[in-house]
């Protein structure tokens, strides 16, 4: 889906007929090929900026890695007690290991389960005595090379999960082959590296997979597949080689047109390519975008709850999360620190955090009397107020009371009505309008006062009067309306707001429909992702000079192999060094 939409609808950059394309596209010496001092000295500048770190290798062939001769193996299931244990061996050697733990029988034939009785290779076994048995009944399964999961032989044992019969395969497994041939533990994550050198998986797949094993709710487990498809690989593969494509151009219009004789001028190549690129661009870009929002699912959702005193905000959470994480009482700035809870709200993994709620140095405490606020008390607001502004989506909650507040707090209560108010703290407002996602939420509907009338209309009135009142502070907020619930009088009024958060979450997370495999991207292909995008802008700000004749071709196609091995190393096809720096801790996984 995702090579079709991103790569193939990009244009195709074909060789002109009138250029000579370089043998090989090496890594050339910028500076050459020009007298000019004032182009040589901003090549220089251009080109200085570009630390090691940014630069992500020059070769785009595939990795190379030493030889794997030695046969590993490994528990394949939980350790543990259970009804079948797996384990997995692959290697050179496999056969030969089927022949000591099942002596006198033949071969399996490849893909085909077989019932086998295992004996110990080193058990007694002499003269009349019968050979140790390992396991009685065990299901095993062949797979010839290359087409398994390592890209090697492979063979499965499937025995029973009792502790004593694992411990006793897995012993005897080093001692079914000679030693030279070498049969040995698994090192973490050796078998996906495996997979990895012999082309069955490239690295996004073998993150994917690390995703795969980590997911915790469904949309993690969504994100990992479509990671784990294959799609984004292909799509890398194809941006890089349209990038290659675009540099061939370049590169042949600079090692020949003092010596050849070109039907198309410098300017009008430059635009050519650089429009086809474009389209590149747009596509990373969204990418990034994919990246971004994948991390959401990946990491968790971030979400702060804020508000006033006593507005409900520990109880909201608790009801959220099912059970009393936070303290609950009458006694206003009861939650001094912030209280933080993780939970799977609807496939998203969220981690919610209970706020001190905020009012100012002075707050009404009853009739005629204030308090002023403590020092610890005023350092859990400090510490609300910076969670709000990191997190991802911030509940801001206001509360319907009976009495209309005096003072400096008559402010915040411009959506009174006739012995009722709505409660809410201004500043929490303006936190949620510069978040990425809000939710309003009005608590204690059922405090609305008898004298109002008819209590489903009072409350109408009181919330349509501070959603325009929220309306016309904080655009930001405009379009959803408040949810107005009750944490004691109804407490299905949760699953109101649980509803609300899921249809934001899909929101925050959501792509193009023929786009969304982008959503396995991850952290690390993310930071590729925009040193890429970072090049290829340099690449366009290059191309599209306001005079096109003053363009440096030898630095744009420059920026072109940048980019080009940015691509290459989210595959693991970069330089052999730039890839060993991430495999150890992308396979440890």
């Amino acid at each position: 889906m995702l090579k079709r939409s991103l790569v193939g609808r990009l244009p195709r950059i074909q060789p002109r007929p009138s250029s000579r394309r370089a043998p090989l596209l090496q890594a050339r010496n910028p500076f050459r090929r020009t007298t000019d001092e004032p182009q040589r000295r901003r090549r220089a500048a251009a080109l200085s900026s570009l630390s090691p770190s940014t630069v992500c290798g020059r070769n785009g062939d595939a990795t190379s890695f030493p030889a794997v001769g030695d046969t590993i193996y490994a528990l394949s299931t939980a350790h543990g007690r259970g009804g079948i244990a797996v384990i997995r061996i692959s290697g050179p050697s496999c056969l030969q290991i089927y022949k000591a733990l099942c002596p006198g029988k033949a071969p399996p034939k490849p893909r085909r389960a077989t019932i086998r009785t295992l004996h110990d290779p080193a058990g007694p076994g002499r003269g009349n005595e019968e050979p140790t048995v390992l396991d009685s009944e065990a299901l095993l399964l062949y797979f010839a090379a290359p087409k398994t999961v390592t890209g090697e032989d492979v063979l499965e044992l499937h025995v029973h999960g009792g502790p004593a019969t694992v411990k006793a395969v897995l012993s005897a497994l080093p001692r079914c082959a000679p030693a030279a041939a070498r049969v040995r533990h698994a090192e973490p994550g050796e078998f996906t590296k495996r997979a990895f050198i012999h082309g069955r998986l490239d690295l996004a797949q073998v993150e994917s997979l690390g995703d795969t094993l980590d997911a915790e709710t469904e949309q993690q487990r969504r994100a990992a597949v479509r990671g784990n498809s294959g799609a984004l690989g292909r799509a890398y593969d194809g941006w890089r080689e349209q990038l290659l494509q675009a540099r061939g151009e370049l590169e042949a219009l600079i090692d020949f047109s003092e010596d050849q004789h070109f039907d198309e001028p410098q300017s009008e190549l430059l635009g050519s390519v650089a429009g086809q690129v474009a389209g590149i661009l747009r596509a990373i870009e969204l990418a990034e975008l994919g990246g971004q929002r994948s991390e959401l699912l990946r990491k968790g959702i971030r979400i702060a709850l804020v508000g006033p005193p006593n507005a409900g905000k520990s109880s909201l959470m608790n009801l959220i999360v099912g059970r009393e994480a936070s303290i609950v009482s009458g006694e206003a700035g009861t939650t001094r620190d912030i209280v933080e809870a993780s939970l799977d709200i609807g496939g998203y993994l969220c981690s919610f955090a209970d706020t001190a709620g905020f009012r100012g140095q002075r707050h009404e405490d009853g009739p005629g009397g204030g308090a002023r606020i403590s020092a610890v008390e005023e350092e859990g607001i400090r510490r609300a107020r910076r969670r709000a502004q990191e997190s991802d989506l911030v509940i801001v909650l206001a509360s319907v009371e009976q009495r209309a507040p005096g003072g400096a707090a008559a402010a915040a209560a411009a959506a009174a009505a006739a012995g009722s108010f709505i409660r809410f703290d201004p500043e929490t407002l303006s936190l949620a309008a510069e978040a990425q996602a809000a939710l309003v939420v009005v608590n204690k509907r059922d405090a609305v006062a008898v004298a109002d009338g008819d209590d489903d209309a009072a409350l109408a009135t009181l919330v349509h009067r501070f959603r325009r009142h929220v309306d016309e502070r904080h655009p930001a907020l405009r379009g959803a309306p408040p949810v107005c619930i009750s944490c004691t009088e109804d407490a299905g009024g949760a699953q109101d707001v649980v509803r609300a958060l899921v249809a934001r979450f899909a929101a925050m997370t959501d792509m193009p429909a023929d786009a969304r495999d982008l959503l396995g991207v991850t952290e690390r292909q993310g930071q590729l992702l925009g040193r890429c995008r970072r090049h290829l802008e340099a690449f366009m700000a290059e191309a599209r000079r306001e005079d096109r004749a003053d363009a440096d071709v030898v630095l744009a196609a420059e920026y072109l192999r940048y980019a080009a091995d940015c691509l290459a190393r989210i595959t693991g096809r970069g330089e052999a060094g730039d890839v060993e720096e991430v495999l150890g801790v992308v396979f440890a996984r």
